[in-house]
């Protein structure tokens, strides 16, 4: 989960009672975790926060779950990249599941590349082999590159 406007920790309670509802039990979370935009500039900062969850939908009930969620809150999407966002949910891994399709591609295509992904990942999931890399989450955030700030979140 992400957020950079308004009240963020609202809005990931929210995200949490509505994931709860529509998709499946939440088994565990990441602390909470601010962080530079990536991709980017802008004053506000996000935060982000993994969560592990299990669903008796498949992925594509998942994803669709997640978007009608954003969609609920709010969300605007905006055509020609990254951008502010009350909420951001993304599906990052669904088991061990490879998945490459228009609609889906799993696990996500970028979060090797980030931080703002990784440190929380890390945080619960230590051990967890991403499927393609054939490494794990600690190794890949050893190897991660991502030069920008993530601390834990201190309301």
């Amino acid at each position: 989960m992400g957020s950079n406007l308004g009240d963020r920790v609202k809005f990931f309670l929210e995200a949490e009672k509505r994931i709860t509802h529509d998709i499946g039990r939440i088994l565990i979370k990441s602390s909470i975790y601010e962080t530079q935009p990536w991709g980017f500039d802008h004053k506000n900062e996000f935060l982000n926060q993994v969560v592990g969850l299990e669903s008796e939908f498949p992925t594509d009930k998942v994803l669709d779950a997640l978007l009608t969620i954003e969609n609920q809150m709010g969300r605007k999407r905006e055509e020609g990249g990254y951008t502010t966002r009350n909420i951001d949910l993304d599906l990052l891994f669904y088991d061990s599941f490879i998945i490459n399709t228009t609609k889906l591609i799993l696990p996500h295509p970028r979060l090797h590349l980030r931080k703002f992904t990784l440190v929380p990942l890390n945080e619960i999931f230590p051990t967890l082999v991403h499927p393609v890399l054939n490494m794990s989450i600690s190794q890949i955030l050893k190897n991660c590159s991502d030069p920008l700030r993530v601390r834990k979140f201190k309301p």
